[in-house]
């Protein structure tokens, strides 16, 4: 029976993706805390505004993690995660850039 050899570029791919699914999913997952914890202040109270945001956090964190090996390419996970996270964090601290109070 042949054995299958591993190439090193799979193996740094997989990296990749460990480390889009962790750092990637983290900023992801903070920066949809951060602006639906502001977007759901004006609604209800701040702090049940910030427990549904961390709470539904979680569920976004799962849905990156399972995007990063679902994309087709490294680069394409890195870009689906961080792309976003940074119009999240946008809108997160739109608030602060613009001077409003806090």
């Amino acid at each position: 029976m042949k054995t299958a050899r591993v190439d090193w570029r799979y193996r740094l791919t997989i990296l990749s993706r460990t480390l889009a699914a962790a750092l990637g999913g983290y900023a992801l997952t903070a920066a949809f805390a951060g602006a639906l914890s502001l977007a759901l202040a004006q609604a209800m109270p701040r702090v049940d505004a910030v427990l549904t945001a961390t709470m539904l956090a979680w569920l976004v964190y799962a849905a990156a993690v399972a995007w990063v090996f679902y994309a087709r390419t490294s680069w394409g996970a890195w870009l689906g995660l961080l792309a976003p996270a940074a119009v999240m964090g946008a809108m997160a601290m739109a608030p602060r850039w613009l001077g409003a109070a806090a």
